[in-house]
């Protein structure tokens, strides 16, 4: 996330609070995955809260990190329902996403994890575990955070029970969440989203990426990420224009593709034009579009610029996230350390991984001074421009380091704001849905469709009270959620809930 400050002198997108803060985000990092490995649990990172942040503790840190495992509770156990049940949704309200349209009192055949029928008579299949909606239930498709830095398997909870069935993780995952979270989630062995990854790379260590100098180091850490079960490389802020040339020649040997930032160096409009599939956020435009190079203050930029950023992003066919709330949540505690006080009190924090409550306390927001209020509400119509002209958006929330952005919960927050820049109901659950499920059939090989309730499609699924696109706060208490044909009942998903806050807080009666 780039936020350009009014004061001189910052420089990091998300204005960490020094080196060290980085260093020992690693050190927790690395520990957590010793954990996974070891003890088969990513628990242990709750512990952390309640150790010293100062520099000449950084030993203390991580031994406590790596023997403090044995005082935190035992290792990970999940019972998870079976994705290959056959489950027959009857007398629900069906909002497919196709197109606009609802068809009501439909039955929905559910077979090995897919969408087997849709239809209004359809016979129930011998043994089929029957879901009945009553006529007065909706079932509509799972949702996507398409922007995330969530890498732990509570993380995973909390966006199932929020009704969030795919993510995909924007940069900073661990070897564990690569080497065991990721698959497990995926082949249905651990309750959580299926989940994609993007390898994020710079051309230096300014903001903690992995690093590459040179295009034949580009193309060796491209091979290194498919190896590793990535999806994408994300390209950050100071990549050299050869290193991305090189990213996307070798992608498209290997057919992995290149997202992310505003390369300072190459700028958005030759990034699209070049092959790059998917700006990361809809703010970029800001960096290396409206702006020129080096611009450092927040002013809105001037709205006739947009149609031409619109012409060019429609015309490479790229995908944009809509991350509307993320800005504005940066925007809210701007210089306000009040602001971020509120949002430590908020009822979802119990559900935050601590390790992320302590980064919020050192993000740098809350020093900054101005305002970016004007370019709030620039963004609301770039946003809605970008829509009306069939630019493909995805919604993602950049959850959850940035103070305010809980897992699961954001993407709902998210929704909602974006109904302010006029955009529709349907719009906004459509990027949600169908877009983001299109954009990973699109760009990643050998992945099953989701996105819409069809017939073959993934059975990632959410039953509500009230139609969505009469009001999409009916997703935030689903009544049930479905993802891969495992079928977790509203009890089933606040259990996860409780489990994730029990959790974190017996952490904190070992201090």
């Amino acid at each position: 996330m780039r936020v350009r400050p009014c004061s001189a002198g910052s420089k990091s997108p998300k204005d960490r609070s020094g080196r060290f803060q980085y260093l020992r985000r690693a050190l927790v990092r690395h520990a957590r995955f010793e954990a996974v490995r070891i003890y088969g649990s990513a628990r242990v990172s709750a512990y952390l809260l309640f150790l010293p942040m100062e520099e000449h503790d950084l030993k203390f840190t991580f031994a406590a990190a790596a023997l403090g495992f044995l005082a935190i509770s035992p290792a990970f156990s999940q019972s998870v329902p079976d994705p290959h049940a056959v489950t027959a949704f009857t007398s629900v309200n069906v909002v497919p996403m196709d197109r606009e349209r609802v068809l009501r009192n439909q039955t929905v055949i559910v077979k090995d994890g897919k969408i087997a029928a849709v239809g209004s008579s359809l016979p129930i299949p011998a043994g089929a575990r029957v879901i009945d909606g009553r006529g007065t239930e909706w079932l509509s498709p799972g949702l996507a955070d398409m922007h995330t830095h969530s890498d732990t398997r509570n993380d995973m909870k909390v966006y199932l029970a929020n009704g969030v069935t795919t993510i995909l993780n924007m940069g900073d995952a661990s070897y564990g969440f690569m080497d065991h979270v990721l698959p497990d989630v995926n082949a249905g062995k651990s309750p959580g989203p299926y989940a994609y990854a993007s390898l994020r790379v710079d051309g230096s260590p300014e903001y903690g990426a992995f690093v590459v100098k040179t295009p034949d180091e580009a193309r060796a850490a491209m091979r290194m990420a498919k190896t590793n079960g990535y999806s994408f490389i994300k390209v950050y802020n100071n990549l050299s224009p050869e290193c991305f040339q090189a990213f996307i020649d070798e992608g498209r040997a290997l057919h992995m593709h290149v997202i992310g930032h505003g390369v300072t160096r190459v700028g958005l409009k030759k990034q699209l034009a070049a092959g790059q599939v998917m700006v990361a956020h809809s703010e970029e435009y800001f960096y290396t579009v409206f702006n020129p190079p080096g611009y450092e203050g927040n002013a809105a930029p001037d709205k006739k610029l947009i149609p031409a950023a619109i012409a060019f992003t429609r015309r490479d066919g790229a995908y944009v996230t809509a991350d509307l709330n993320t800005y504005a949540t940066i925007a809210r505690q701007w210089g306000k350390p009040e602001v971020l006080r509120q949002f430590l009190n908020m009822p979802e924090v119990k559900y935050l991984d601590p390790d992320d409550r302590l980064g919020w306390r050192h993000e740098g927001y809350i020093k900054k001074t101005g305002s970016l209020d004007g370019r709030v509400a620039f963004l609301k119509v770039l946003i809605k421009d970008m829509s009306d002209a069939g630019i493909p958006l995805i919604l993602g929330t950049d959850a959850p380091p940035i103070p305010g952005l809980v897992p699961g919960f954001s993407l709902h927050s998210d929704m909602e704001l974006l109904q302010s820049t006029g955009m529709t109901r349907y719009q906004i659950l459509a990027a949600a849905t169908r877009t983001a499920g299109r954009f990973i059939v699109h760009n990643v090989e050998g992945v099953q469709p989701f996105g819409t309730v069809a017939p073959g499609m993934r059975a990632d699924l959410v039953l509500s009270t009230k139609n969505p696109l009469d009001d999409l706060t009916t997703l935030r208490k689903p009544l049930g959620v479905m993802v891969g044909g495992a079928w977790y009942t509203q009890s089933d998903l606040q259990a996860l809930l409780d489990s994730v806050a029990k959790e974190y807080d017996a952490a904190s009666q070992h201090t």
